[in-house]
C-alpha cells in the first residue's frame, strides 16, 4: 500500500468512527430538547454554547495548535447543527420568508437556515405574525438595498411588533442574469419580465437588447411565469439560483450595471440570543430642538459608533417620527446607555443584538 492510499484508509477509518459518534451526539441531543421543551426553555443557551466551545478547543493537544481555528470552525459548526436538530424534533425548523421559491429571501433563508422548512407567505406583515404565533420559529426579510434604500414597510413593521427581535442580519450580493426557456436565444427575446428595481440595475443591458419591459412583484415570480408560459420570447430577471427551480436556462449573466448592488436581510424571533458585535435601538423623542441632538451626544459620549440613524413617521400621528440607529458594540453592555437615554427618551428599546455577516460567512 502507498503513502497516499495507507493515509486514505486511516480516514476512512476515522469517518467510520466519527459517523457512529455523531449519531451518538444527537441522540443525546434529544434528551436535551426533551428538558428544554419541558421547561419552556429557548433552543439557545449563547453562554453554555460559548462554554461549550472554550472547552472544546482546551482538549486540543499543544502540538496541535496550528489547527485551533480549524478546530473551532468545527466545533461551532456542530453547535449549529445541534440548533437545527433540536429545532427539528421540537416542531419549530419552520422558517417564514415573504416571496416564492427562488426569491432573493428564499435564497437569503437557504443560506441561514439550510436544514428548516421554507415557508412562503405573501405579505411582511404575515411573516411577522407567522413568528408571533410561532407558526414560524424564524422569518427573514429584506431591510435596505445598497441602491434602494430601505424597505420602509418592514421596518415600519419592526416598530409595531414589539415583541418580536432582530436576531441576526445577513448581507447577500444580488446579482441579476436574463433567464429564459430552454433553447431560446438572445434574438428571440423580445419582452422582459422582472421587479422594477431589476429592471433598472439592468436598465443599460435592456436598451442595448431593445426589448418591451414588464414589471412583475419579484423576480423569482417572474421567472416563474416564463416558465410557466414557455415563450421563447419572453425572459425574466432574477437570481441565478432561480433558473434551477423552474427549469429555465441563463442567457446572460450580471446583467445589473453595479457590481456592489448588496441587499441587507434580517432574521427575526420572539427570542433574542443577544449575542453580537452590534445593536439596534427604536426610539422616539420630544417634538422639541435638540431631543434628537441630545440622544446622539450620549451614544457618541459612551464611546458608541453610530453607523446609521433612520426617520419614520410615527403611526397615527401626523407630523412625528421615530427613529431607527445600528450601533456597532456588545449590546448587553449598554444598560448604561439605555438608562441615560431614558431620562430623555419617549420610548426607547432595544430591536435586537445580533452580528451581522456577509454572503459565504459561518452563521
Amino acid at each position: 500500500m502507498d503513502i497516499l492510499s495507507d493515509a486514505r484508509a486511516q480516514i476512512d477509518a476515522i469517518d467510520k468512527q466519527m459517523a457512529a459518534l455523531f449519531v451518538a451526539r444527537m441522540d443525546a441531543v434529544r434528551a436535551v430538547i426533551a428538558y428544554k421543551k419541558e421547561h419552556e426553555l429557548p433552543i439557545l443557551d449563547a453562554a453554555r454554547e460559548e462554554a461549550v466551545v472554550q472547552k472544546n478547543l482546551a482538549l486540543l493537544p499543544e502540538n496541535a495548535a496550528e489547527m485551533h481555528l480549524f478546530y473551532e470552525d468545527f466545533i461551532r459548526h456542530n453547535m449549529a447543527l445541534s440548533r437545527a436538530w433540536q429545532a427539528k424534533l421540537r416542531g419549530s425548523d419552520v422558517v417564514a420568508y415573504q416571496g416564492v421559491p427562488g426569491a432573493f429571501s428564499f435564497i437569503a433563508l437557504k443560506a441561514l437556515f439550510p436544514h428548516a422548512k421554507a415557508e412562503q407567505f405573501s405579505r411582511f406583515g404575515d411573516v411577522f405574525e407567522a413568528v408571533e404565533t410561532d407558526a414560524a420559529a424564524y422569518g427573514v426579510l429584506p431591510f435596505e438595498n445598497s441602491h434602494a434604500g430601505d424597505v420602509a414597510e418592514v421596518l415600519d413593521l419592526c416598530f409595531a411588533h414589539p415583541g418580536v427581535f432582530v436576531t441576526q442580519v445577513y448581507d447577500l450580493a444580488v446579482t441579476q442574469n436574463l433567464l429564459c426557456v430552454p433553447g431560446a436565444s438572445l434574438a428571440d427575446i423580445k419582452t422582459v419580465v422582472s421587479h422594477p428595481q431589476a429592471l433598472q440595475q439592468s436598465a443599460r443591458f435592456l436598451k442595448n437588447l431593445n426589448v418591451t419591459q414588464q414589471e412583475y412583484p419579484n423576480t423569482a415570480a417572474a421567472a416563474q411565469f416564463v416558465a410557466q408560459t414557455g415563450d421563447k420570447t419572453v425572459a425574466a430577471i432574477a437570481a441565478k439560483e432561480t433558473a434551477a427551480l423552474y427549469g429555465l436556462s441563463i442567457l446572460a449573466k450580471d446583467i445589473n450595471e453595479s457590481a456592489d448592488n448588496t441587499t441587507r436581510f434580517i432574521v427575526i424571533g420572539k427570542e433574542n440570543p443577544a449575542v453580537g458585535n452590534r445593536f439596534s435601538l427604536l426610539f422616539t423623542v420630544e417634538h422639541t430642538a435638540g431631543s434628537l441632538a441630545r440622544v446622539i451626544q450620549i451614544i457618541g459620549a459612551q464611546g458608541y459608533n453610530m453607523e446609521c440613524i433612520k426617520s419614520r413617521p410615527m403611526p397615527h400621528v401626523s407630523w412625528e417620527y421615530y427613529f431607527y440607529t445600528e450601533i456597532v458594540g456588545d449590546g448587553n453592555g449598554a444598560k448604561a446607555l439605555l438608562a441615560s437615554l431614558q431620562t430623555i427618551c419617549k420610548e426607547v428599546r432595544i430591536l435586537g443584538v445580533y452580528h451581522r455577516i456577509a454572503e459565504g460567512e459561518k452563521t
